[in-house]
């Protein structure tokens, strides 16, 4: 219904017109459903139901997008014309008259701003008491026009305030998810080349150098390595904020070796255990794998107690990456909530490793949680097993 060429719901003409569609639509209906009431006035009944669905098709078929964005309101004048003749044709009664006037403000002020809701305070008028005057309708009836507008247009300018409240938000929201998509990415692009300078530059020291000094340059190429990978995992992460997919190179790994290669990474001062089965193989992409492993080593360090132990078992469910810590562990009330978009975070993070770490889970067809130690919590990231 959202997407296809009938959509019913958003803004813009295309959505106004379809949306009014709908209304006279229903319109029409009941005039057809009202000739079984009435059927003395069935001709007329009919003409009023004709005219309803002609509108409705219009709403339906005319290419909105390619005119004035409020040309749509043109619909709501004739509709107005048409429930002037409702009211006629059922000899002057404006039960339905009424309500279905207020809904066509309603949709009106969800549509299009408020001089327009302004304009149209005249022909609602008359289409509501011209028909009544004309059958004869005594003084009372007619004053009630005196009620039923003024609460239309309050109810209108009340929908069309908060209608326009929303679209500015939404367009806020907007500008700063556009500004911050280019910010990461050129982050994440701009990072490259000076990255890649060094990367170079550490290799050829690496060539000739000895002892702590080879050392000390080797842990500063794994590093450089770490960080280059981070700048596509930005990349990698933008795409799935923004498309919702990310695309995965999986293949069978010792899951051994894998935490072996990441805990490289970790200095060397840090109090760091893994208790994997060397027999243990997972399907897997190596390098979301690392970035997995690293943000909740890296978390379970800065947040949590040592020592960090790092498992991997598999059970019939998958195979379960678990970082556990041994610190004072987390709230019950936090716990569901860990794993969000800026869930923590503080004056040591913004709080986006979790929520990587879940995006990259869920891309892998896994997920992640936290579960409760006594002392301490585990991180646990579930990944299927090998096909």
């Amino acid at each position: 219904m959202q997407n296809g060429p009938f959509r019913l719901l958003g803004t813009g003409p295309r959505a106004a017109a379809r949306q009014a569609a709908v209304l006279f639509a229903v319109a029409g209906l009941l005039a057809v459903i009202g000739t079984l009431n009435d059927p003395a006035r069935t001709g007329r009944l009919l003409t009023v139901a004709g005219c309803d669905l002609a509108l409705a098709t219009i709403g339906s078929l005319l290419p909105w997008r390619r005119l004035h964005r409020h040309a749509p309101a043109l619909l709501g004048l004739a509709g107005f014309v048409v429930l002037g003749f409702s009211t006629w044709s059922f000899g002057g009664v404006a039960a339905g008259t009424g309500p279905f006037l207020v809904l066509l403000y309603a949709w009106a002020a969800l549509h299009f701003p408020r001089w327009i809701l302004t304009a149209y305070a005249l022909p609602a008028t008359l289409a509501y008491l011209l028909p009544l005057v004309v059958t004869g309708q005594p003084p009372l009836v007619l004053g009630s026009a005196a009620v039923l507008m003024p609460i239309a247009l309050a109810v209108a300018f009340l929908i069309e305030a908060q209608a326009r409240r929303l679209r500015d938000e939404r367009d806020r929201l907007s500008r700063i998810e556009q500004w911050r998509a280019a910010m990461i990415n050129t982050l994440a692009h701009d990072v490259r080349t000076p990255l890649s300078t060094v990367h170079m530059a550490l290799e050829e020291l690496a060539e000739t150098a000895t002892g702590p000094d080879a050392s000390m340059i080797g842990a500063a190429l794994r590093q450089t390595t770490r960080i280059a990978r981070l700048a596509d995992g930005l990349l990698d992460l933008q795409r799935i904020d923004s498309t919702g997919h990310l695309k995965l190179d999986r293949a069978r790994y010792p899951a051994h070796l894998l935490v072996k290669d990441v805990l490289t990474y970790v200095r060397d001062d840090a109090d760091v255990r893994f208790e994997v089965d060397e027999d243990l193989t997972v399907y897997v992409d190596k390098q979301r794998f690392e970035q997995i492993l690293m943000n909740l080593v890296t978390n379970a360090l800065r947040y949590g107690g040592p020592p960090v132990i790092v498992g991997f078992t598999r059970d019939a469910g998958g195979d379960r990456l678990s970082v556990r810590d041994h610190g004072p562990g987390i709230p019950d009330d936090l716990r569901p909530r860990l794993f969000g978009q800026f869930a923590v975070g503080g004056d040591q993070g913004v709080g986006l490793g979790l929520w990587i770490v879940r995006q990259l889970a869920a891309a892998h067809g896994g997920q992640a949680v936290a579960e409760a130690r006594d002392p301490g919590v585990a991180m646990v990231v579930t990944f299927p097993l090998p096909p």
